[in-house]
């Protein structure tokens, strides 16, 4: 009997210790060879570094090595499981860097969740790397963790569940609204979900030209006119969407929608809201493992494309399509930051991965072991800078 992937992954963490492991780029095999790489050798190359530090990103692990950070407050499927629980998540994240882009990475998982705290430490090791990679730190403390880091730090800083998903999924719909002949502009889209995600992807998608978007959260639609209750980034996301001032359930928000864009929670879209839609309705069910709706349930209700996070059905959103492409092409630009016009280029990379005579409501985003997927992004972020 074959074994299940729980078993398989726990007999791997087992055999080896991890994911990872420290490669040495030179030999040491002499004397010699230890005075170059060591000392009296190494003395060189730091005082160059000491009369410009800007020489670390040519001279050391800088230039290709990203931190990848959690506190493990908001683990993907798992919840608050804390900094020891969550290392082998983001073991595997620099595994993918690794594998999918040729970036180096370091795990750190952090023994608090003080916002304050966070940020200062991820401020006093940023010498070491080129770049860091924020993983499965919970909303609200994410927001304000990530634009700080992002003003105080001279390396790119990057929510990966914030902006990963938002940027594949645009991916998805670039292609999806080939295939029904229209535009961003033109569309209603709904997202269910109000946390980093969601409100990342709503404000990715604005910034890409939409014009009609209602998000919702577990309350109901988020509306301005409730603006004694919501929370600051709910205030905040409520002034730029819903403009009609809509209020209701995720039900009222999807009549007549075009797009439905889950990061929620399993079971909450209903066949019967489907056919509430507009005519081709595009839904994209992320939540993890179980989605919000299973993709022949959407089909049988109408739907003409369905995408979900899993590697089971066709059109998989899945964020290594983006971030290490990004980081790539970040790290090779020697970017202090990685802007909202690098991610959109990003998206549009990945779209254009699916040539559009191959389009089709099963193909509309590339698999993630498509040749060249890393390649392509970083040089649409590269373009961009």
């Amino acid at each position: 009997m074959m074994k299940n992937v729980t078993d398989l992954a726990i007999e791997q963490a087992r055999l080896n210790g991890g994911k990872i492991a420290t490669v040495s780029k030179v030999n040491i095999n002499t004397r010699h060879d230890l005075s170059v790489a060591y000392t009296p050798g190494v003395a060189a190359v730091s005082s160059l570094i000491a009369a410009d530090k800007r020489l670390a990103r040519e001279l050391t692990i800088k230039k290709n090595t990203v931190a990848v950070i959690s506190d493990g407050s908001a683990v993907l499927g798992l919840g608050n499981i804390g900094a020891e629980a969550s290392l082998p998540v983001m073991e595997g994240k620099a595994a993918l860097f690794k594998r999918f882009a040729n970036v180096d990475s370091v795990p750190i998982v952090l023994d608090t969740q003080n916002t304050e705290e966070i940020i200062r430490i991820c401020k006093a090791i940023s010498p070491t790397f080129g770049g860091i990679n924020l993983e499965d730190i919970s909303a609200p403390r994410c927001f304000e963790i990530e634009k700080r880091l992002i003003a105080e730090c001279d390396i790119p800083v990057f929510h990966d569940d914030q902006h990963g998903t938002a940027i594949v999924v645009l991916a998805a719909v670039y292609n999806s609204l080939k295939l029904i002949n229209t535009n961003l502009a033109d569309v209603k889209i709904v997202i269910n979900g109000g946390g980093s995600a969601g409100l990342s992807i709503a404000k990715k998608f604005l910034a890409a030209g939409a014009e009609n978007i209602i998000v919702v959260d577990k309350s109901g639609i988020i509306s301005e006119s409730d603006v004694a209750s919501l929370a600051p980034h709910h205030l905040e996301i409520a002034k730029v969407t819903n403009k009609s001032n809509l209020c209701g359930t995720l039900e009222d928000a999807l009549i007549d929608a075009n797009i439905f864009i889950g990061v929620s929670a399993p079971g909450a879209l209903h066949k019967e809201w489907i056919k509430k839609m507009a005519d081709k309705p595009i839904i994209f069910a992320m939540a993890n493992p179980v989605p919000e709706i299973f993709p022949d349930e959407a089909l049988e209700a109408g739907a003409y494309i369905v995408g979900t996070g899993r590697s089971d059905f066709p059109n998989q959103i899945n964020n290594v399509l983006a971030f290490p492409g990004i980081f790539r092409g970040a790290l090779d630009a020697k970017a202090t930051k990685i802007t909202e016009k690098m991610q959109l280029a990003a998206a549009a990379g990945i779209a254009s991965l699916v040539p559009e005579n191959e389009l089709s409501p099963t193909n509309i985003i590339p698999d993630v072991f498509q040749e060249g997927v890393a390649r392509v992004v970083a040089k649409a972020v590269i373009a961009s800078f």
